[in-house]
């Protein structure tokens, strides 16, 4: 069982420069709601109570003004900092104190997941005991991201990045789950050309054992990057449309706690004190009064 969250949220966001100069990525708003609600609201769906940020250095402070230490979610917030980014695997070695002896999740602060009955599959990644998870997707453009092989049985048979031929049109997605050989693995590892560990490589000791599983995110499920200016305005258009169409909000950290019964309404009307008078507070304040 998967109880730890690992969320990377550092890097330096030159392909949105100079929006980023000044301000961590995930702190800029995707329509109502700063982008780290995001991944945390995907660790929170998955039941997943202990999460670890990791961040630039020098920016610690901003993230707990706005989220302090999750106590007011009912969920344990750590943050650490990062010097400078050298690869995705290098989150378990920073977090190798937090992860301690337990399997963990690491989700990338810049990924977007949303879709119809996605708590009850991350919460059975959850439940993962031994290797490795990877969550995929279906995209039309495979060669832009690292794709999967998969048999019948959900096994990875191969992982290629960008490839130039066909291989598959399931990618890779910023979501992981790992046993906690996670952390020793990471270890081994040797920087590729570009200076840095590579997930991929991770993968593929897990892959190599026979170790590495898949699960998707569905049909009618959106997974979106926002690394990228474009990226970034597709995601913030999406969550536009959803949330007016239908009248909830995607990632309402407070919805998700009182659902989990992790907070009360009391918890609540403190957050609405401390968001003031905005559109999020007024949503906040629709969720705990009972409809006529």
């Amino acid at each position: 069982m998967i109880n730890k969250g690992i969320i990377l949220a550092g890097g330096t966001g030159t392909r949105m420069s100079p929006l980023t100069k000044a301000v961590n990525k995930q702190l800029l708003p995707i329509y109502d709601k700063p982008l780290i609600f995001y991944p945390i609201s995907i660790l929170m769906l998955s039941k997943i109570r202990d999460i670890l940020i990791i961040v630039n250095k020098g920016q610690i402070n901003q993230y707990r003004k706005l989220i302090q230490d999750g106590e007011n979610l009912g969920i344990k917030i750590t943050y650490q900092e990062q010097s400078k980014p050298r690869g995705l695997p290098e989150a378990f070695i920073l977090g190798e104190k937090f992860i301690g002896n337990q399997n963990v999740a690491m989700i990338l602060g810049d990924n977007f997941f949303y879709g119809q009955g996605l708590s009850e599959n991350l919460k059975k990644c959850t439940k993962l005991k031994s290797g490795a998870k990877v969550l995929l997707h279906k995209v039309s453009n495979p060669e832009s991201f690292g794709v999967a092989k998969v048999n019948k049985r959900n096994k990875i048979l191969k992982i290629i990045e960008k490839p130039k031929k066909h291989v598959s049109n399931l990618a890779v997605t910023g979501l992981y789950f790992f046993d906690n050989n996670v952390i020793k693995y990471s270890k081994t590892l040797k920087p590729s050309k570009r200076g840095e560990i590579e997930i991929v490589d991770l993968l593929n000791i897990y892959k190599k054992k026979n170790k590495l599983t898949a699960d998707y995110i569905g049909r009618g499920g959106a997974w979106l990057d926002t690394g990228s200016i474009e990226d970034y305005f597709k995601t913030f258009s999406f969550v536009h449309a959803i949330e007016n169409r239908q009248g909830v909000k995607i990632a309402c950290l407070e919805e998700i706690a009182l659902s989990n019964k992790w907070i009360d309404k009391n918890q609540v009307r403190k957050q609405i004190k401390f968001y003031g008078n905005c559109s999020y507070s007024n949503y906040l304040k629709k969720i705990i009064t009972p409809s006529a």
